[in-house]
């Protein structure tokens, strides 16, 4: 029969010896780790040319064949226009490497 609660069991030890030894408990393993600051993207709107930082959840990045139709979105948080700006190469990797949702876009040709 298996463990309803996973490997780790109620005591927090992952298998009988732990993955480090005897005893490690989850709080033991994560003990050294620092708390990760969320990532913000600085952003400006064309429309009301305001400046802001935004969160990887308010941005969408759209990949397309070419980078003609790569480009990435957001809502602007001041005046709410919808802003679609373009994409290059070094901006895609920051997106996705800061965890920005992205739309891969299919050709239909």
């Amino acid at each position: 029969m298996s463990d309803p609660l996973g490997p780790s069991g109620p005591t927090g030890q992952c298998g009988p010896s732990g993955p480090s030894g005897p005893g490690m408990t989850a709080a033991t393993a994560f003990a050294g780790m620092r708390r990760v600051s969320p990532v913000v993207f600085k952003a400006g709107c064309p429309d009301c040319r305001g400046r802001f930082e935004l969160a990887a959840s308010a941005l969408r990045l759209a990949i397309g064949a070419t980078s003609r139709t790569t480009f990435y979105s957001f809502t602007c948080p001041e005046c709410g226009s919808a802003v679609r700006k373009p994409a290059g190469e070094r901006v895609v990797e920051l997106l996705t490497g800061g965890g920005v949702r992205t739309l891969r876009l299919h050709s239909t040709v």
